[in-house]
């Protein structure tokens, strides 16, 4: 059965579980299993990922914040692109952050954070590594591959640390790979009100794929639509 309704908040459920109040976050994105990597991704209306600056600050709004902060708020690790950790000038937060980089570069927002808040996913071949590991210590670097970031392998070491609940951040290049290496359960897509035109990056960069997605949430408030897919396996 699916309902549609709205509360105080605004939330209205155009598709999902009947009789769940739009505010009951809590219920509306839970995670299906213990273990669950979904990404969290923002576009317009027209396909950009990012506006001025080439940022996807300059283009979310409070509705999209609002889960943004529920989602970080329900994960035991963020895993984010060092291109998009640069970009967006990501800082420590309460949740550990893994940056993926296959050339073990440490964005310049978190250097000097906390022993153990930040950790590296990288390869044996980056160039980075020696400096990688006297910033954030040998325990917080992880060599995952000789060439490229192996994320089935990175999942699977989070999951040694107690980090089941894992949320991606993006940006378009990490979203590519961890769906083409069939590691993402799910997609939740917030798509604001605005047309920005230009130049502008997609939510997905890289290679052809072609992996199917189920949606199972989607949501309205104030003219900002917020979706979970779940995502398939790569066909071909």
């Amino acid at each position: 059965m699916w309902g549609r309704h709205a509360d105080e908040t605004g939330f209205r459920v155009l598709l999902g579980p009947e009789g769940v109040p739009g505010s009951d976050l809590a219920t509306l994105y839970a995670a299906p299993r213990p273990a669950w990597l979904r990404v969290n991704m923002v576009t317009t209306v027209d396909g950009a990922a990012a506006g001025e600056g080439g940022r996807s600050g300059a283009i979310n709004n409070r509705v999209d914040k609002v889960v943004f902060d529920h989602l970080r708020a329900s994960a035991d690790v963020i895993v984010v692109g060092a291109g998009t950790a640069r970009a967006e000038e990501y800082r420590a937060t309460d949740r550990p952050i893994v940056v993926v980089s296959r050339r073990g570069e440490v964005p310049e927002s978190l250097r000097g954070a906390p022993a153990g808040s930040v950790l590296m996913a990288t390869c044996s071949s980056a160039e980075g590594l020696p400096a990688a590991r006297m910033l954030l210590g040998e325990r917080s670097v992880l060599v995952l591959g000789s060439h490229r970031v192996d994320l089935a392998a990175l999942r699977s070491e989070l999951g040694r640390r107690g980090w089941t609940q894992v949320l991606a951040e993006g940006g378009p290049h990490l979203l590519h790979d961890l769906v083409a290496q069939g590691v993402a359960d799910e997609l939740c897509l917030t798509i604001v009100p605005l047309l920005v035109a230009g130049e502008r990056p997609r939510i997905t960069h890289g290679p052809p794929v072609g992996v199917p997605l189920r949606p199972t949430l989607l949501l309205e408030a104030e003219g900002t639509l917020l979706g979970r897919w779940t995502v398939g396996s790569p066909e071909g």
